[in-house]
């Protein structure tokens, strides 16, 4: 007798598996191109900037005689001239106003302040006891750096003299002066220095201009070398002092005297 037992349906057969494309390797990312950073935007110069430019263009002038003692400012003829707005100007000619380079009188164009024999002649005197002081602080502590400093800028003077650069020459000149008063540590010295050389600027430049006292100046700052290397402080001082009085009073001595001063 057959059993009533049925059989177990048997279970589906799976389905086949599809075929997978063979992965083809991953080629390589290429790198993103990326644009180049934009450029700053292109900035004006600031007001201040325009402002101190025209200072020192207009102070140039007036120290190298480009504009003469004497000479009346024409504002707009100013501005083509250094290619800035008015503002600029004006605030300009105030500064070199207070600073004594200009005149200026109600209602009238700015003017050239001239050359004055006596009060030139009295800042003769002081710069030469600035710098004499200055310049034996400075032998006192000087280093051999600081000397050969000063070496560079002598034999940078002689380079400027020997192409008869006047202007960059008076520039390492000045750097010269003022090298010696910062070697002497004294903020209250470099402090006055600073502000009489914006009176005394123009008869320093002016002083180069006698071929003769131009060349016997390199000579004195040779010595000055001389007595550095040696920290002679009294001989600095004393050659300071001479070095000082004689380029600035032959300056004094080409300017109208006044009436009433003692003949020289």
């Amino acid at each position: 007798m057959k059993s009533s037992r049925t059989r177990p349906l048997p279970a589906p057969a799976p389905a086949p598996a599809k075929k997978r494309a063979a992965r083809k390797p991953a080629a390589a990312a290429k790198p993103r191109r990326t644009s180049p950073p934009a450029a700053p935007a292109a900035r004006g110069p600031r007001k201040g900037d325009l402002n101190g430019n025209a200072v020192t263009a207009l102070r140039d002038l007036i120290v190298s005689g480009g504009l003469a003692p004497g000479q009346r400012l024409n504002e707009r003829e100013l501005c083509e001239q250094l290619a800035v707005s008015r503002t600029p100007v004006r605030e300009a000619l105030k500064v070199l106003t207070q600073e004594g380079l200009l005149q200026a009188l109600p209602n009238r164009s700015p003017t050239v302040a001239p050359l004055d024999a006596r009060e030139t002649a009295a800042l003769v005197e002081v710069v030469a006891a600035i710098e004499s002081l200055a310049g034996e602080l400075a032998a006192q502590k000087v280093s051999d750096a600081q000397v050969a400093e000063l070496g560079i800028l002598h034999y940078t003077m002689l380079a400027h003299q020997a192409r008869k650069e006047l202007g960059a020459y008076f520039n390492a000149n000045k750097a010269f002066h003022r090298r010696i008063v910062e070697y002497a540590d004294n903020p209250v010295l470099l402090w006055i220095w600073d502000l009489l050389s914006l009176r005394v600027d123009r008869a320093r430049y002016a002083s180069n201009q006698w071929p003769e006292r131009w060349q016997e100046a390199t000579g004195e700052h040779s010595k000055l070398l001389e007595l550095f290397s040696a920290r002679d402080a009294s001989g600095v001082a004393q050659a300071m002092r001479a070095h000082v009085r004689k380029g600035l009073s032959v300056v004094v001595a080409s300017l109208p005297q006044p009436p009433d001063s003692p003949a020289k």
